[in-house]
C-alpha cells in the first residue's frame, strides 16, 4: 500500500484514470462491434456508415492515450479492407 502522501494521491488518480479509460475502451469496442456486425450481415452501406462513425472514435482513443497510434491505424485499415471487399 502507498505510504507517502504523494503515492496515495497517485493511487487515487490512477483509479480515476482507470475508470475513464475503461469507459472509453468500452465505447470504442461498441463502435467496432457495430462495424463487425454490419460486415457479417453483408450490408455494405451499413458497414461503410459504421466504419465512418468508428474511425474518429478510435483516433480519439489515440489522442486520449487509450490506444497506440499504430494499433488504431491497423484496426481501421483491416476493417476498411474488409468493408471494401464486400460485394
Amino acid at each position: 500500500m502507498a505510504n507517502t502522501p504523494q503515492a496515495k494521491k497517485r493511487a487515487r488518480q490512477n483509479e480515476k484514470r482507470f475508470e475513464v479509460n475503461k469507459a472509453r475502451r468500452s465505447r470504442i469496442r461498441t463502435y467496432l462491434r457495430k462495424v463487425e456486425e454490419a460486415i457479417e450481415s453483408g450490408d455494405k452501406a451499413a458497414a461503410t456508415a459504421a466504419l465512418r462513425a468508428a474511425q474518429p472514435e478510435l483516433m480519439r482513443g489515440v489522442t486520449k492515450g487509450v490506444y497506440h497510434k499504430n494499433t488504431a491505424s491497423r484496426k481501421v485499415s483491416r476493417l476498411a479492407s474488409r468493408v471494401k471487399s464486400l460485394g
